[in-house]
Formats: structure tokens, sequence, C-alpha cells
């Protein structure tokens, strides 16, 4: 039970007032330290709605959530927002970088919220995550001179500058060619190799999916399997995950 890092039991959403959408039934998910884990499923499955529940963006209608054995349910918004800002990152889809803001300070940014001042100690931080991405040279650049690539590299960094357990990422590459992907993912793996950041990425992509120690697919608000990918053999994996869950796939339906 120790090496549990977030629990949610029973997460129920539901969108609407009089005519009520059920986006999840009864989500029961468990997170442990240091892994890395991809969370896949159609469009419209739930996906998302998890993630944001599980990064306390957004709260189930019933359900519990724990994280390092607190109660999150009990938290008031002040608590969260300070719970959220040191103990999860995030990684986007889209950037969300201040475009006249340099690399460098879009990094510090998380920090500058902890803190409210800038912090000798973060900034020395900032500069070894930019150059543990590979953007130490590019520190000053402003981030509208980046490349996509190299602007989804700064939003990793930036989500590890206050050193969360965990890593939430939403459709990460969904806008980078396939040779950004895939450095993108490699780094990721290398950061949770280095560092035993906890990782869970929404993904269509199963070439990524089959990269990660676990696989947890999703259906209609509902989890169907939950696996570890080292257990399946390379063609059972490719039968898991594709083409039903990758819409980059050939032959994909989706």
């Amino acid at each position: 039970m120790d090496n549990i890092l977030l629990q949610g039991t029973g997460l129920i959403k539901d969108y609407g007032t009089v005519q009520k959408t059920r986006a999840l039934f009864g989500i029961d998910i468990i997170l442990k330290r240091g892994e890395f884990a991809s969370l896949i499923g159609p469009s419209g499955c739930g996906k998302s709605t998890l993630l944001s529940i599980l990064g306390t963006l957004d709260k189930p209608t019933e359900g519990q959530l724990f994280f390092n054995g607190l109660e999150i349910n009990k938290m008031t918004e002040d608590e969260l927002a300070l719970f959220r800002n040191k103990s999860i990152g995030f990684v986007f889809q889209a950037h969300h970088l201040l475009p006249e803001f340099t690399a460098l300070e879009n990094v510090l940014i998380p920090s500058w919220i902890e803190s409210g001042k800038a912090d000798v100690k973060k900034k020395e931080r900032a500069i070894e995550l930019l150059n543990t991405v590979g953007l130490g040279e590019r520190m000053n650049n402003p981030a509208n001179n980046l490349s996509g690539g190299q602007q989804q590299r700064v939003s990793i960094a930036r989500a590890l500058i206050n050193e969360p357990d965990l890593i939430l990422a939403d459709e990460p590459t969904g806008n980078l060619d396939s040779e950004a992907t895939e450095q993108a993912y490699a780094l990721l793996r290398d950061i949770n190799k280095m560092m035993g950041t906890a990782f869970l990425i929404v993904t269509h992509d199963r070439h990524i999916a089959e990269k990660s120690d676990r696989v947890i697919e999703m259906l209609d608000g509902k989890i169907q399997k939950d696996y570890q990918t080292a257990s399946k053999e390379k063609e059972a994996l490719w039968n898991e995950l594709a083409p039903k869950n990758c819409k980059y796939c050939y032959g994909s339906k989706i």
C-alpha cells in the first residue's frame, strides 16, 4: 500500500442539471509511484474527463480521490490550488506557453505561483531542466521563436519545475510530427527513469502506448482493460492496441 501514489474509488461524473449525461461510471483506479502508464480508448470515452478529475482540475459527482494518502475531496479550493501546483505537473497538446516570455521564464512560472517571487535555486533548477530537455542553448529565446517540438519540451520542463510526484499528459504530441513525437516520448521515458516521476498519458497512438509499462483501456466511461505491457507478446500487444485505439494506424476506423 505504501507504493500507491494516487487512488480513485467509485469516480462518477455527470454533466448537466435538468438532463444529466454521465461521462464516468464508477471508476476505480490506482497509480503507483514511478510508473509510466498510458490511458487509451476511442474519442468520447471519458479519458480526458478522468484525467481532469485525477489532476483535481475538475471534481467528481461521486467518489473519492486520494493522493499520498490524503483525501483530496476534503480540500478547499485554495488548498487544492497549492496542492496541484506542487504535486502534479501537466503537459497538454496545446503547450500554453506565454509567447512573449523566454523559455526560461515559461519554465519558472509555476515556481512564481508557489513562492510569489523569483528564487535563485528554482532558476538553477529551471536551467538544469532545460539542459535535460535539450534546450539549454535556447533558454533565452522567446517561446514564439521555438518550433512546436521545442515548445513541447519547454512545457515538459515547466511541468517538472516544482518536482511533482506525477505528470498528467493529455495527447501531448498531438500537434507534432512523427519524429518529434518519438523524441518527446523518449524524453518522457528518460525523465521517468532518471527522476522517478510517475506518468499517466492519454494517447491515441499505439506506438506510444506499447512503450508504456502499463495500459489502461477505457470505453463508454468505464475501464475495460488494465494490463502490464511486459505481460504481452509483441503480436498480442499489437492486437490489443491497434487499429481500434489508434486513429493514425493503417486500417483504423476511429
